[in-house]
């Protein structure tokens, strides 16, 4: 919460069948603790009736409340850490393009020896790095050894980043003001995403269709070898398994369309099915029940902030800047549009560079090979 009033705003979203975001549950606590996440995920776990030894898969910043919260609440869930946020607490102690860029290439790798490979390839430039990164277990950040009970292989957690962007303007109001303005948010992205699916025809979704057309592409330049047994793919089937499903329907055998062999999350049947439900519209809170706690619920205290208030979250040191196309002026000489002087501005010109008598100055000015400076005094100037 950005207002005169503390607090943070917990969110859980998650992946639809067209790989949007697809928002779950929001609260606002008063910090990001473990009673807070605790008190927060046994409602989730309420919320959507699901038991405690349910093995559903987060994805989070690595935030210290957050994870005995999630060992108490879902302690059968496999619990992933975001990589970027991993990557920004590396940056703290080692820094280097080539150590960050080998830590996403252990991330990124698909098999246990392909990662073993490149966790050597990160040793060999920085051992006590290859040390620090040991000790998070790879299970919570690396796709060669993720469970596989989840159809996504995603690594990071930027789709609480893109749902919090949209909350700048709401954070700085009030409590309730700031939940309204939440749920209004939600109602019309609902029926914006709606929009589109009224629009798409076929049996996958939209972003499902474009994926697995580049997995066909790629397949077309295979050639299987049937051995007599093979194996039903779980998410999206490879390339390698594609090609191996064409050739299982060349020969004859009683093999269904390889569309047909991807996961039912990512058809649009089960997208249509998500957004079937939509958020109603609230009357006024002069409309609203009255409540029957027995006892009265006290604002927070007011704090009165420093300074302006900042809206915008503290970005890292390679992210780029927000404003997209504009070129920074650090490390550039300012130069005076009174006197052509660099080092200061018309707005702070005091004749810098002429004589000591206010509004003088200097003009420079080439003849042949020599820098001629002209120095003058403005009752000289006609």
């Amino acid at each position: 919460m950005k207002g005169p009033y503390p607090g943070q705003v917990l969110t859980v979203v998650g992946l639809d069948s067209n790989n949007g975001i697809y928002h779950v549950a929001y609260a606002v606590v008063e910090t990001e603790s473990t009673s807070s996440w605790t008190w927060f995920l046994e409602l989730l776990r309420e919320d959507l009736d699901l038991g405690a030894n349910s093995n559903f898969t987060f994805i989070s910043d690595r935030q210290k409340g957050i994870i005995p919260a999630m060992e108490k609440v879902f302690p059968n869930a496999e619990h992933r850490f975001c990589l970027r946020h991993i990557q920004e607490n590396m940056k703290k102690q080692w820094k280097g393009k080539d150590l960050s860029d080998q830590l996403w290439e252990c991330g990124r790798a698909t098999t246990v020896n392909h990662f073993k490979g490149a966790m050597d390839e990160l040793k060999k430039i920085n051992e006590e790095a290859h040390a620090w990164l040991c000790k998070i277990p790879a299970n919570t950040w690396a796709k060669s050894h993720f469970s596989g009970r989840a159809h996504t292989d995603c690594l990071l957690n930027n789709l609480c980043e893109v749902f919090n962007s949209k909350l700048d303007e709401g954070r700085d109001k009030p409590i309730i003001t700031c939940l309204e303005y939440i749920r209004e948010y939600l109602m019309k992205r609902l029926c914006v995403v709606q929009k589109e699916i009224d629009k798409c025809e076929g049996l996958l979704t939209p972003t499902a269709t474009t994926v697995f057309e580049k997995i066909k592409t790629d397949a077309a330049k295979y050639v299987a070898k049937y051995n007599g047994a093979g194996k039903v793919p779980s998410g999206f089937p490879c390339r390698h398994a594609v090609c191996a499903i064409w050739d299982k329907i060349e020969n004859g055998e009683n093999a269904p369309h390889v569309d047909e062999w991807i996961h039912p999350c990512y058809r649009l049947s089960t997208w249509k099915a998500m957004y079937f439900n939509k958020i109603d519209p609230l009357n006024g809170r002069s409309m609203w029940p009255k409540s029957d706690c027995p006892f009265t619920l006290l604002p927070p205290k007011h704090k009165t902030q420093v300074g302006r208030p900042k809206k915008k979250r503290r970005r890292g040191v390679d992210e780029p800047n927000s404003q997209a196309g504009r070129l920074s002026r650090k490390y550039l000489a300012i130069t005076c549009s009174k006197w052509h002087n660099k080092g200061h501005n018309s707005r702070t010109c005091k004749g810098q560079g002429g004589s000591s008598e206010v509004g003088g100055g200097c003009k420079y000015a080439h003849f042949g090979n020599e820098l001629i400076c002209f120095v003058y005094y403005p009752s000289q100037i006609n």
